[in-house]
């Protein structure tokens, strides 16, 4: 029994089928053999495969901004196409702000954005992409490549290369181009926002210096306006203190030195007629010069302190507080009597009606030292606490301390307006105040004068009698 070699397969078991490599390669040839479409489908896809990487090693690159993703899309492009020359650029009027504009990287692999190194050919090129021409894909026969660079639908420049292919590039190797392209086109796209955000932040800390700057210029305008109202305030307290020195030198000259005269005068007039009665009573004589002795230096002091009360205060001082006026008061009385201003603590504004009273506490007890108790020195202290301030006038005269708290007893109960009697006034300004008021013993041997004055002050309303009276005799 022969046997066909090449038998034809039976209807049961079905008609026998080639092999189709083409279907197993993706290789089509009118050939017999496949092996040389092979090796040029094979390249193709290990170019794919590496422009891949590079496309990897791109998008990695972006943290470094938009340069580095670009010279990295330039190389992988150059490379995928073993191109002479590879150009990237946008075109004129497409993401403005983006840096850089082009990037071209020559046979050696140098990278070049300086139009003056590239030939005359890829300026061309660069000239066509400026200008928007590249709006299609387009392979031409010199060998160059130009791949439209899209950014939301929008041509915005161009990818263009002279390739260096045996054959001109597939469908597939456009695709790549084009995938490189568009993410340069994202990266300038990006690089612009991060300019405008540039610009914005540059702008944001201009505004805040100017801003800066103005609130120092306020800040300068504030504190001039502080230190005009200060002047302000000083020429206010100048001008009250002016108007009491002259009405309280009026009031020396028209009633107190009138009495002190017309005293000198009657005791003159006494003297002169005991000697035209030939009274030979030496003591009564004796007694009437000294009488009218201390009147004479009771007018020379009385016409010191009017002729200080006038003239006193310059117009170049400046009054700001309690203790320039107790200064200015010192001074009024250091003519006839030695007086030292001692302040402790750090002095805070009492408004002007307590400082006045205070500092008329301060005159009053300096003229009776002076004039009442012949006190040749004096000490007045001022004292600020957080809860008070407390005023001390010191002398070394002869008053007696008990005897005054008697005397000032007996006023009060007798006149409570406390009129024409320098202690009931000085009382009754600390009682005004909320102060206290007290009269002891000095370390000079002396009389010492006390007020203390609650801070805050809590009294909003005059209070006309005195607050209690100290009567410890204790020296200070």
């Amino acid at each position: 029994m022969t046997t066909d070699p090449n038998p034809e397969p039976s209807a049961a078991v079905g008609r026998f089928v080639a092999p189709d490599l083409a279907a197993l390669t993706g290789v089509r040839s009118s050939k017999q053999s496949y092996y040389r479409e092979y090796r040029r489908t094979n390249e193709r896809m290990q170019r794919a495969v590496r422009a891949m990487d590079s496309i990897s090693r791109a998008l990695v690159r972006t943290v470094e901004g938009p340069r580095g993703l670009i010279e990295e899309v330039v190389r992988a492009a150059g490379e995928h196409l073993q191109a002479q020359w590879l150009l990237l650029g946008l075109a004129d009027g497409s993401l403005v702000a983006a840096r850089p504009r082009y990037l071209a990287i020559g046979p050696r692999g140098q990278f070049i954005d300086d139009d003056h190194l590239l030939p005359a050919k890829v300026r061309r090129e660069l000239g066509a992409v400026r200008a928007g021409a590249t709006t299609r894909q387009i392979v031409d026969q010199g060998g160059w490549v130009r791949v439209p660079m899209t950014l939301d639908g929008e041509v915005v420049g161009a990818l263009v290369g002279l390739h260096g292919l045996e054959s001109d590039p597939e469908a597939a190797d456009l695709s790549v181009l084009r995938i490189l392209a568009n993410q340069a086109a994202v990266s300038m796209h990006t690089s612009q926002q991060y300019q405008a955000s540039l610009a914005l932040r540059r702008r944001g800390q201009q505004l805040h210096d100017e801003a800066t700057q103005q609130a120092y210029g306020l800040a300068q305008r504030d504190a001039e306006l502080r230190r005009a109202e200060k002047r302000l305030v000083v020429a206010r307290q100048r001008e009250l203190l002016d108007a009491e020195r002259h009405r309280i030198a009026r009031e020396l000259h028209d009633s107190v030195t009138q009495y002190v005269l017309s005293a000198g005068m009657a005791v003159d007039l006494s003297r002169q007629d005991l000697a035209d009665m030939d009274t030979a009573d030496q003591d009564v004589v004796d007694r009437l010069d000294d009488a009218k002795e201390l009147t004479r230096r009771a007018v020379e002091q009385l016409r010191s302190a009017i002729y200080a009360l006038h003239h006193g205060g310059g117009e170049g001082e400046d009054v700001a507080g309690l203790p320039e006026l107790l200064s200015e008061v010192a001074i009024q009385h250091r003519p006839h009597l030695a007086v030292s201003l001692r302040v402790e603590g750090q002095p805070f504004p009492l408004g002007t009606p307590a400082e006045h009273s205070l500092a008329r506490v301060a005159g009053e007890a300096l003229f009776n030292a002076s004039v009442h108790a012949t006190a040749t020195r004096a000490i007045v202290r001022l004292a600020y606490t957080d809860t008070q301030v407390r005023l001390w006038v010191s002398d070394d005269g002869t008053s007696d301390p008990a005897q005054l708290r008697r005397m000032l007893r007996l006023r009060m109960a007798c006149d409570g307006d406390g009129r024409h009697n320098g202690l009931v006034n000085m009382a009754s300004r600390a009682a005004e105040l909320g102060g206290t008021f007290a009269l002891r013993r000095a370390r000079l041997g002396g009389l010492r004068i006390e007020v203390r004055v609650p801070w805050p002050l809590s009294v909003n309303t005059i209070v006309r009698q005195p607050g209690p009276l100290s009567v410890n005799p204790a020296t200070s």
